[in-house]
This record gives structure tokens, C-alpha cells and sequence, in this order.
């Protein structure tokens, strides 16, 4: 099949998968030194041979993009696990694989065998990117539900959307979950156009909580137009692989999953 630019487009933003207890968009570790492209993973590369490498290969990927009219801006490359494959942020899309001679990318997640469990190559490498974005999220422009009697063991980062029957299930059980010392910050993600206005409606509201309950029950949501950061974290989404609500991270930046019972997210964040 010829690779197009709609293909990676279109790809990027479809990127990663969910569990079943997800909406999806439609119906709505350890850090990783960057090494040279002939020095084997488990080896040491100087700081300067390091940065050249990396140059290499992000100009002649870039015009390989270039040349095939998809424009995508490469943030940084990161040597993975895998011998000659690097790990690829792009401006405003789910990262990518590339070979180490820009010849070849690769959508989708490259499996590590050999363990009882499998384990996707980049998942390390994604959540160290998240843990970042999320850092520098502002608690303003989030909806936050403290932990019970102001003790949070845990932060968790929830992708929700005020349409999403499985967002609805979680939100349903928030007392309990912030009972167990769980601190929670929704971060708006509607699954589609049709559904901004109502989150938008919901952020610019003076009580979020209220009004996202209330949409969550199927009650029009009014409040006056502002400036709000709802498609901003749309973006913040779809640039870390999210396609499906509610998607669950932790601090560190790791995917814990769609819906969760309070138990199991007690579960996963142990």
C-alpha cells in the first residue's frame, strides 16, 4: 500500500489502543540515553557523537517527510532498546519509530518478547514525555477532586468527556476513589466537535464540578463564552496517543487504563 500523508495523519491521530471500558473517539521507566546509530543499546556514546547522530537522522528524516509532502515536525529523536530504531516525538502528533538511516518509520507499537508479559518498546519512553506534559499543566485548568481529608497518596490524570457512558461510571465513584487517598484531575477531552461546546460550556462555568455533573446527567450545561484551554488538552491528548475516554495516567506519565473500578485503580497505582 503507498504510505500518504493522510494515512500518517490520519494513523497519528487514531494511534494507540483501549481497553473495551473506553468511549472511544467515535462513538462518542527508566530514561533512555540517546546513542549513535551503530553503537549497540547497551553501550556508551560521547555527548558530542550523540548530538550528531540525533542531527543526522532529524534532517534526513525531515526531508524524506518533506519530500513525501507530510508535514510533521520532529520535536526529538531517542535511541530505543531496539538496535538502529529510534523513538520520534513530532510537534502536535503521537510519536513515531524511524530507522536509524531516516529511511523507514513505524506506527504502532513494536512488542519485546522473551518475558511472560510483553511489553511495548515505547511505553517508557512515551510516559517520560507525558510525565512532562503533565507537569506543566496548570491545576486552574484542570477539574480537581482533592484526596479525602486533604491526604493524596496518589495523582491520577483523567482524559474525560461529559458524553462518555464509561466517564460517567468513574465520575460515579469518585467519592469512594478520593476516599482511598486518591487525588483526581479531569482533563477535558471530547470525543468529537459535536461534543466541544458542552465541555467548553462546562470549563468556563464558575463551578466546573457542578456543571460537569450536571452534564454528565444529561442537563444542558449554559455559561457564558471564555477563553478556555479545552482544545489545548484535546491536542495534549491526541499528541500522547489518547483515542478513547477515559484514559487514566499516573504522575510518572504511565497509561493505567480506561474505567476502572476504585479497586483496580488502587491496584494499578501499587
Amino acid at each position: 500500500m503507498t504510505f500518504t500523508r493522510s494515512h500518517l495523519l490520519i494513523a497519528c491521530a487514531l494511534a494507540g489502543s483501549f481497553a473495551l471500558s473506553a468511549c472511544s473517539k467515535q462513538d462518542q521507566s527508566a530514561n533512555q540515553d540517546t546513542l549513535t546509530a551503530n553503537t549497540p543499546a547497551t553501550g556508551e556514546a560521547s555527548t558530542l557523537s550523540e548530538r550528531n547522530a540525533q542531527q543526522r537522522l532529524i534532517s534526513t528524516l525531515q526531508q524524506h517527510l518533506k519530500t513525501a509532502n507530510i508535514n510533521a515536525k520532529i520535536v526529538n529523536v531517542q535511541a530505543t532498546e531496539v538496535p538502529n530504531l529510534y523513538w520520534v516525538s513530532l510537534e502536535g502528533m503521537p510519536s513515531i519509530y524511524a530507522t536509524s538511516d531516516g529511511k523507514y518509520i513505524i506506527q504502532g507499537d513494536v512488542i519485546r518478547l522473551g518475558d511472560k508479559q510483553l511489553v511495548s518498546v515505547g511505553d517508557a519512553l512515551q510516559a517520560t514525555e507525558n510525565k512532562k506534559l503533565f507537569a506543566a499543566l496548570k491545576k486552574e485548568d484542570l477539574i480537581v477532586y482533592p484526596a479525602k481529608d486533604g491526604k493524596a497518596k496518589h495523582v491520577i490524570y483523567v482524559f474525560t468527556d461529559a458524553s462518555c457512558p464509561y466517564c460517567h461510571k468513574l465520575h460515579e465513584h469518585l467519592d469512594e476513589i478520593t476516599a482511598k487517598g486518591i487525588e483526581v484531575r479531569y482533563i477535558a477531552w471530547p470525543r468529537g466537535e459535536q461534543f466541544m461546546p458542552t465541555m467548553e460550556a462546562v470549563w468556563c462555568s464558575q463551578d466546573r464540578k457542578a456543571a460537569f455533573t450536571q452534564a454528565v446527567q444529561g442537563q444542558p450545561v449554559q455559561a457564558a463564552q471564555c477563553k478556555n484551554p479545552v482544545r489545548e488538552q484535546y491536542q495534549l491528548g491526541l499528541n500522547i496517543g489518547v483515542n478513547g475516554t477515559p484514559a487514566i495516567y499516573n504522575t510518572n506519565g504511565e497509561y493505567l487504563g480506561g474505567y476502572l473500578t476504585p479497586d483496580e485503580l488502587v491496584k494499578r497505582l501499587k
